[in-house]
């Protein structure tokens, strides 16, 4: 018995709605001080365009260890993300990540300013790196590559990062309402079973 996956709503009529909701993951950042406080403002929320701001003045008034100086660009990627500077967390990402090349989650994240920008072989690829490098949060990077399966025309492929997604995080609130758009749907062999 063969069976084949369709969504309801197919990628085309999903609009920009979807692609909006592409997910973000901080990179943490120890100790105190204002490299801190950038990233609980990429974790957390906020202003993003304070946050932005105090990550500036982090990275500009801070003696940071080469990895926080790399978590400080990418949490304030994600910053310029949010606030719509897509370009400019673009540059936030590519500076971190030649800073530090091990960070997933700068992968992952500028995999998602990408999705925005509709670059969806380059998120593929930034989504696939995050993951090999087991970034934190691996649920996000699951339901980044799901909408990129998506765009692509990989319903199946969409589906099961999705399902991904939830399996990492039960409750994960934008996978699961993700899923509700799928059924499986069995397909009648040659011999007509």
């Amino acid at each position: 018995m063969k069976y084949r996956l369709i969504a309801s709503i197919m990628t085309a009529g999903l609009g920009l709605s979807l692609f909006a909701s592409s997910a973000n993951a901080a990179i943490s950042v120890l100790g105190t001080g204002l490299a801190q406080d950038c990233y609980q403002a990429a974790e957390f929320g906020g202003n993003p365009r304070d946050g932005v701001a105090v990550c500036t003045n982090a990275l500009d008034e801070t003696a940071l260890t080469l990895r926080d100086r790399a978590a400080t660009m990418v949490n304030r990627g994600i910053l310029r993300s949010r606030d719509g500077d897509f370009k400019g967390a673009l540059d936030d990402y590519n500076q971190g990540l030649s800073v530090d090349a091990t960070l997933g989650e700068g992968y992952v994240d500028r995999g998602a300013a990408e999705i925005v920008r509709h670059d969806y072989e380059a998120a593929l690829a930034d989504i696939n790196k995050g993951i090999s490098l087991n970034a934190n949060r691996l649920e996000i990077a699951y339901y980044d590559r799901a909408i990129v399966d998506e765009a692509l025309g990989n319903v199946r492929d969409a589906y099961f990062d999705y399902k991904k997604a939830t399996e990492l995080s039960p409750d994960f609130a934008l996978a699961n309402e993700q899923l509700t758009r799928f059924k499986v749907v069995r397909k009648a062999s040659a011999n007509g079973t």
